[in-house]
C-alpha cells in the first residue's frame, strides 16, 4: 500500500539532501578558487620576503632558509634560489633539488619528480638570481577535500535528526485528511451531510469540495431511485388491478359480448404494464451503461422506419415521412438512437386524437445540410409553462394520456445526451401539436 506520509517523507528528506549537496558543490567550487588565490598570495609574499633577504645582501645565509618552521601551510612551502648560470644558491629543507623556478617571472605550474608543483618565481637580474617558492598541487586538493569533508560531516549527522524532525512535521501537516477520514468511518450508509469545509486547510478544501459533490449525487441518485420504486408500484398497481377486475368479468360473465369486452380491457391493462416496465428497464440501462461511442453514423431514416413498424400505432393515426430524404447519417450509435426516436414516436402517438398526423422531416442548417430530426403531431399541444417540466421524471401535465407513464420523455433526454445531441421542445405555429426536435450542434 502507498503511503503519502512515507511519500512525503522521502520526497523532503530526498530533497533536502540533494539541496545540501548542491550547496556543499557550490561551496567547494567557490572556496577552491578562494583557496587558489589566498596561497597564490602566500607563494607571492614569500617569494617577497626571500628576495628582499637576498637584495639586502644576506645571500649567505640563503642555504640556512626555514620557511617550514613557521608553522601552518607555510611549513608545506618549499624554497630555491638559483644563480642566472644555473647554480643552485640555496634551498629550503623541503625543497626538491630540481630546478623548480619557471624561466618567466610570475606563477606557473611545473612538473618534478612526477609532483605537481604551483610556483612563484621572482628573477633579478641585478644580483644575478632567480628566487622561487612553490607547493604541491596535491597539497591544495587536500585541503579542499577536507574542507568539503568538514562539510558533510554535519549532514551526516544532523541527518537522522532532520529526517525525525521531517517525519513527525508531515504526520501533523496530514492531521486534517486523519480527522475527515475518522469523520466519514463514523457515519452510517444513510447519512449523506457534507463533510464540513471550515478550518480546512487550502490543500484539502478541493478535496472535501469534490467528497461533498459525490455525496450530493449519491443521494440524488438514490432519491430517484426511491421515486422510480414508489411510481413503479403505484402505475403498477392499477394495471393489475384492472387485470383482475376484468378477468374476474370474463369469468361471470355469461354472454360472449361481455366477456369479449372484459378480455379486451385485460389486453389494455397488459400493454399499459409492458409499456411501464419495458421504460423502468430503459431508464436503468441508461443510468448504468457508459456513453456509446461517437465516431460513428447511424442511418436514421432506415432506424426511424423499423420504429414505426414496431410502434403499436391506432388505425386512425397516420404517420408522414415523405419529407425525410433516403440516406440520412446522423452521428451515434443505432440502439441509442432508436431508443430516442422510439420514445418521441411514442409520446406524439400517445396524444394524437383520431384521424390526426405526425410529420418526421429533418432538420437542417444554415448551409442545408441535415443537423438531426424533427416530429410534429397534431394534439393538443402543451402549455407554454410546462414546456420546461415535460422532460422531468414521471411528470405528465395537464394533458396527460391514459397510458402514458411520464417517463418518455425523461428516456429520451437522456439517450439524446449520450448521442452528443440535445431535444428541443415548442408549439406548432400553423395549428394545434408539439414539435419536438433531435438537433446535434
Amino acid at each position: 500500500m502507498t503511503s503519502l506520509r512515507r511519500r512525503l517523507f522521502l520526497l523532503l528528506l530526498g530533497a533536502t539532501g540533494a539541496l545540501w549537496l548542491c550547496a556543499v558543490a557550490w561551496i567547494s567550487l567557490g572556496s577552491r578558487a578562494e583557496l587558489e588565490h589566498v596561497l597564490d598570495n602566500r607563494l607571492r609574499e614569500a617569494a617577497t620576503m626571500v628576495h628582499s633577504l637576498v637584495s639586502n645582501g644576506n645571500l649567505a645565509d640563503a642555504p640556512s632558509l626555514n620557511l617550514e618552521a613557521s608553522g601552518g601551510y607555510a611549513r608545506q612551502l618549499s624554497c630555491q634560489i638559483w644563480s642566472m648560470d644555473g647554480r643552485l644558491v640555496g634551498r629550503s629543507s623541503g625543497a626538491p633539488s630540481s630546478d623548480l623556478a619557471a624561466d618567466t617571472e610570475g606563477f606557473a605550474d611545473r612538473t618534478v619528480n612526477g609532483e605537481t608543483w604551483r610556483v612563484y618565481t621572482i628573477v633579478d637580474a641585478t644580483k644575478g638570481v632567480r628566487v622561487t617558492v612553490g607547493d604541491r598541487i596535491g597539497l591544495r586538493d587536500r585541503l579542499v577535500r577536507d574542507l568539503v569533508a568538514g562539510l558533510l560531516a554535519p549532514a551526516v549527522l544532523i541527518l537522522p535528526l532532520l529526517g525525525l524532525l521531517i517525519w513527525v512535521g508531515v504526520g501533523r501537516g496530514l492531521r486534517p485528511l486523519a480527522a475527515v477520514a475518522g469523520d466519514i468511518a463514523g457515519r452510517d450508509a444513510e447519512d449523506m451531510r457534507p463533510v464540513p469545509t471550515d478550518g480546512a486547510p487550502a490543500e484539502v478544501r478541493p478535496l472535501l469540495t469534490a467528497l461533498n459533490g459525490l455525496f450530493s449525487k449519491v443521494e440524488a441518485a438514490r432519491t430517484r431511485e426511491r421515486e422510480v420504486t414508489a411510481f413503479a408500484a403505484h402505475e403498477l398497481r392499477t394495471p393489475l388491478a384492472g387485470l383482475k377486475t376484468q378477468a374476474q368479468v370474463a369469468l361471470a360473465a355469461d354472454d360472449a359480448p361481455t366477456r369479449e369486452g372484459a378480455l379486451r380491457q385485460i389486453l389494455v391493462s397488459v400493454d399499459r404494464a409492458t409499456r411501464l416496465v419495458r421504460q423502468l428497464l430503459a431508464l436503468s440501462r441508461l443510468e448504468a451503461s457508459p456513453a456509446p461511442r461517437l465516431d460513428s453514423e447511424v442511418d436514421a431514416g432506415r432506424v426511424l422506419r423499423e420504429v414505426i413498424e414496431s410502434s403499436h400505432r391506432p388505425p386512425q393515426v397516420n404517420v408522414d415521412l415523405h419529407l425525410l430524404p433516403d440516406g440520412l447519417k446522423l452521428k451515434g450509435d443505432q440502439e441509442t438512437l432508436h431508443l430516442v426516436l422510439r420514445n418521441l414516436h411514442e409520446n406524439a402517438v400517445e396524444h394524437m386524437a383520431a384521424g390526426g398526423r405526425i410529420t418526421w422531416a429533418p432538420v437542417t442548417n444554415a448551409q442545408g445540410m441535415a443537423t438531426g430530426l424533427m416530429v410534429e403531431d397534431e394534439g393538443p399541444g402543451v402549455a407554454e409553462a410546462e414546456l420546461p417540466l415535460i422532460t422531468r421524471r414521471f411528470y405528465r401535465g395537464r394533458h396527460k394520456s391514459a397510458s402514458g407513464t411520464g417517463l418518455g420523455l425523461t428516456i429520451a433526454e437522456m439517450a439524446a445526451g449520450r448521442l452528443g445531441a440535445r431535444l428541443t421542445f415548442a408549439n406548432r405555429a400553423d395549428r394545434p401539436g408539439l414539435r419536438a426536435a433531435l438537433v446535434w450542434s
